[in-house]
């Protein structure tokens, strides 16, 4: 793991073991994880709001009103948008997808649930949905929160991700594997 990488893991950690304890106290795990889901959805359509969280151009101020403004018409509730300014006055706004990933992991832990990350290379239906989260969840003794995305590159198969362990079933890691082995032999 990149240093880098495990600052900024450090950083969301301490400031999502804040709001989740903020949340939870409050009696509004329900409404963190609609906050978090809504944050999540316009990180990935949103250039803009990747471009101010990681870019140094912007001072504090014009982070911590963007990012406020941002908040408000979302229609956030007063915690996240709270933490969101407190962060953007801090410097701390890259670590937003990180903050996100670990608040999803406390609220799973809340519940008893697990979270699965599958990449497949084309949709899963709703049936084939509904056998891997019943699969996984005899797997691992819990409730699967499935993320599924599609990676057409996978020509086939899935890669399923819980916890520490990793299912790699994909046409493109046989291919890649039997490639390496013929290089070992010739």
């Amino acid at each position: 793991m990149s240093e880098s990488l495990s600052i900024s893991t450090g950083i969301a950690s301490r400031y999502a073991t804040a709001v989740f304890e903020l949340a939870k106290d409050g009696n509004e795990l329900t409404t963190l994880e609609k906050d978090i889901d809504a944050i999540e959805a316009v990180l990935s359509e949103s250039e803009d709001l990747r471009d101010l969280i990681h870019s140094p151009i912007y001072s504090r101020q014009a982070q911590a009103g963007a990012i406020g403004a941002v908040a408000e018409k979302m229609g956030l509730s007063a915690t996240v948008a709270n933490t969101l300014r407190l962060m953007a006055s801090k410097r701390r706004l890259f670590v937003l997808p990180q903050l996100m990933a670990s608040l999803n992991n406390l609220i799973a832990d809340e519940k008893g649930e697990v979270s699965a990350d599958v990449t497949s290379a084309r949709a899963l239906s709703d049936d084939q949905k509904a056998k891997l989260t019943e699969t996984l969840k005899a797997s691992v003794g819990k409730d699967v929160k499935m993320n599924v995305t599609v990676d057409e590159s996978l020509i086939g198969g899935l890669i399923v991700k819980v916890g520490s362990k990793m299912i790699d079933t994909s046409i493109r890691s046989k291919l890649a594997a039997l490639q390496n082995t013929m290089k070992e032999v010739g």
